[in-house]
This record gives structure tokens, C-alpha cells and sequence, in this order.
């Protein structure tokens, strides 16, 4: 490790303080599936024309009200700071899921039937320790004397757009649904960096020195095209789904649905930067009360992209990345005159900073409409309450709903906001 000392001067915390907010920074990301799956719909929809649009956004160390704050903006008091402290952990995790699409299930053949689509995916999650939590948000004033421990910390934030193509086999076997689909992938946007072992801040008694020790990792996308159109990586990735009845000694009827999607890559172009650091930066010579506190002009004219190529390791080039893997598992159990079903499930999203997520999903259908409930527990919430209704006739579908309900009924207290919502016009 080199061990780099520096005499003070307040250009050069623009360095610091710029890798500590990156977080606040990156949740500026605009917000425009229940499980993130098209093929889960076919069964209510059948060939048809339809959009969907699901939101999901959770923390289990911070507040719904602060999230708000982050992702909508607005002031942020010290009564929500505290507010939000009251959640946190040693380690924790924080994350917003965005995907929305315009698809066809369009006429094959006697068992099979295609899919078309565009769909634009979203995606920022973190994991971040308690100390950095309390930098980004109240300074170093109340670490002087002590070691800030920054390991593990990490932000992921990804934007990309995907045509999709995919055929579905609703009569495999007889009564088996077996669904396929490839996607290319137009890459936007990338921002990825994880503080390594041993990244710590420490901050002298005094407040006359910090002592950064910078052992991270960071990847960005072309920052000099920002924007819908802006084509900084290409890749592609496949979904796979599998429906199938089984006897069961439980309810009138069972049913089994595996879904894998999003299993795939983006491979950015040489106008991507990555870099590197494992060094010691000493900051000394100066009074720091607070480094949040630093608004002198000259730290606002400072290029902190060209500061960090002087003091890492900068370059550019291609690379891959994997974008998160979705994968559902759902046994669905039906009673008496299919009035009622319940179903149990298992989510996890690779490559994500999720816990892996299990859940209940009771369900009743009166006519052409059907009320489900939810609750489970991982995911970056842990514990999420939500509804749902469905509405069917013979030329159109609808369903609306929320897995994580909490959120918006105790914003305070508790963590998880989420919508999902799905149209489909019926084609003959």
C-alpha cells in the first residue's frame, strides 16, 4: 500500500467528500413487476397487447420518509436524520427496482404463442455500514479521536433498455407452460464503486488532520452522455419461465412456477472509466470541525473527476458487467371451487445486495374480480405487507397493487414502497 501524505489544502477534500456522498449523489435517479416477469401474466391474459410498470423501493436501515427525501428531494432536519438512525445496523441495505414496458403475446400455433417487447429497467441498491450512513449525513465532527469503518460499503446504479423476443409453449406436456426469451440490451448508464478491506476515515482529536485510508473500486459509464439515447454498452440476457399442475393431497389443485430472468450481461465501451486506489491520503494543517461544513468557492470550481485520475489508478476501457438476476419460485394451491388459492413463494436478486425473500400470497376471486393480500420477509425491507386486485372481462385484464404497503401507511417507522400495475387489451 503507498502511503501518500499531503499537506492541507481544501482542494483536496473535494476527494474525500465526494467519494463519501456518492450515494446521495447517485439517488437522483429518476423513477418512472410485481416480480419483474412477463411471462407470470400470460395465464390471465393470454394473447394479447399490454404494458406493465413496477416500482419497488426499500431500506432496512433508513425510513420511508427519508428515502422520500433522497429520491424526490427536499430538506433533510436533524428530527429526520434521527428519525432514520433509529434503523440502522452494522450493515445495511438500501435499494430501488424501476421497469417498465410495452409487450404483445402475439398468435402462433396451436400450443405456442410469441412474445414481443421494449422494457426499460432501472436499478440502484447499497450496502453501506453504520459509520458511513453517519458521514454522509452528519460529518466527521462526532468521530474526532476515532476510526470510521467504510469496508463493504457499495453502490450500484444501472439504467439500461432491452428488446425483447420469446416464445411461450402454454400446452407443453398437455397442461405445462414452458416460456423462453432473448433480449439485446442498449446500456446507458453505469456507476459502481465498493469501499474494499480496510477502507477506513479517521479524524485526529483535534480536528486538525484525516487520514483516508482509500482501498476502493469504481466503474462509470461514459459521463459525458447522460441521456435516454446516450449507447455506452450493449449485451444481452435470456428469461426463462416453467408452469406446471401437480396432485397434490393439499386443495382441489397445485401448480408450480419457476421463473429466471435478467440472466445476462452488458459490455461497456472503451469511453467507460474504471478506477482503483490503495493508498493512505493524510489531510493535515488545518482546522476541520466538519467536513460537510467546507463551502469555499474554490472547492466548487474543482474538477473532482481529474483529481481522482491524478491520485488513482484511472483508465480507460471496455469491461463486462452482469446485470441482477431475478428468480422467482411460487407453489400456488387451489381450494374448493378455485374461489380461493394460496400461494407461498422465494425471490432473490443476484448480483443486488438482496436478502433472499420468502413470502405468503393469499388470494379470493368474486366474478371477474380477485383481492390478494401479501406478507414476507428479506428482500432490502425485511418485513413487507401488501394488496393487490385484479379485474377481468373478455377483452380486457387489469391489476393493480403493492407488495410493500408499510412505506406510505407508517413512513416514519417503517421502510418499503412499491407499485405494480398491469394492462392488457385481449386479442382474438
Amino acid at each position: 500500500m503507498q502511503n501518500l501524505i499531503i499537506t492541507f489544502k481544501e482542494n483536496n477534500l473535494k476527494i474525500i467528500k465526494a467519494y463519501l456522498i456518492a450515494v446521495s449523489a447517485l439517488l437522483s435517479v429518476s423513477l418512472y413487476s410485481q416480480y419483474n416477469t412477463e411471462f407470470s401474466n400470460y395465464g390471465n391474459m393470454g394473447r394479447s397487447v399490454f404494458t406493465n410498470v413496477d416500482f419497488e423501493a426499500s431500506s432496512n436501515g433508513m425510513s420511508s420518509s427519508l428515502i422520500n427525501k433522497l429520491v424526490w428531494g427536499g430538506y433533510i432536519d436533524d428530527d429526520l436524520k434521527k428519525e432514520s438512525s433509529k434503523h440502522l445496523h452494522g450493515k445495511n441495505n438500501f435499494g430501488i427496482n424501476v421497469n417498465y414496458g410495452l409487450f404483445a403475446y402475439l398468435k402462433g400455433g396451436k400450443k405456442y404463442d410469441y412474445l414481443i417487447g421494449f422494457k426499460n429497467q432501472e436499478v440502484l441498491n447499497a450496502t453501506y455500514t453504520y459509520d458511513f450512513f453517519n458521514l454522509m449525513f452528519y460529518g466527521n465532527q462526532s468521530y474526532k479521536g476515532l476510526t470510521a469503518n467504510l469496508e463493504g460499503s457499495n453502490v450500484n446504479a444501472l439504467r439500461f433498455q432491452e428488446a425483447k423476443f420469446g416464445i411461450i409453449l402454454h400446452k407443453f406436456d398437455s397442461v405445462a407452460k414452458i416460456g423462453m426469451s432473448v433480449s439485446l440490451i442498449k446500456g446507458e448508464q453505469l456507476f459502481f464503486v465498493k469501499a474494499n478491506k480496510n477502507s477506513t476515515l479517521f479524524t485526529s482529536g483535534d480536528g486538525s488532520e484525516i487520514v483516508f485510508n482509500s482501498n476502493f473500486s469504481m466503474a462509470l459509464s461514459d459521463t459525458n452522455n447522460k441521456k435516454l439515447t446516450s449507447f455506452n454498452g450493449i449485451g444481452a440476457s435470456a428469461d426463462i419461465y416453467f408452469e406446471t399442475p401437480y396432485k397434490s393431497k393439499v386443495g382441489k389443485r397445485s401448480v408450480l412456477i419457476v421463473n429466471a430472468n435478467n440472466i445476462g450481461f452488458i459490455h461497456w465501451r472503451n469511453n467507460s472509466v474504471q478506477y482503483s486506489s490503495d493508498s493512505s491520503l493524510s489531510f493535515k494543517g488545518y482546522q476541520i470541525n466538519n467536513i460537510l461544513d467546507l463551502k469555499d468557492s474554490t472547492l466548487n470550481r474543482i474538477n473532482s473527476d481529474s483529481l481522482l485520475r491524478s491520485l488513482t489508478n484511472a483508465r480507460r476501457e471496455e469491461f463486462n458487467v452482469n446485470i441482477p438476476t431475478n428468480l422467482v419460485i411460487i407453489n400456488k394451491i387451489y381450494f374448493g371451487k378455485q374461489k380461493f388459492s394460496l400461494s407461498t413463494g422465494f425471490r432473490h436478486i443476484f448480483n443486488a445486495n438482496y436478502i433472499p425473500y420468502v413470502f405468503i400470497e393469499p388470494e379470493y376471486r368474486h366474478k371477474n374480480v380477485t383481492f390478494g393480500f401479501h406478507t414476507g420477509y428479506g428482500g432490502y425491507a425485511r418485513l413487507n405487507i401488501g394488496a393487490s386486485v385484479s379485474w377481468s372481462s373478455k377483452g380486457w385484464f387489469m391489476r393493480v397493487g403493492s407488495n410493500s404497503l408499510q412505506g406510505y401507511v407508517i413512513p416514519k417507522s417503517a421502510s418499503g414502497q412499491g407499485l405494480f400495475f398491469s394492462i392488457a387489451k385481449r386479442l382474438k
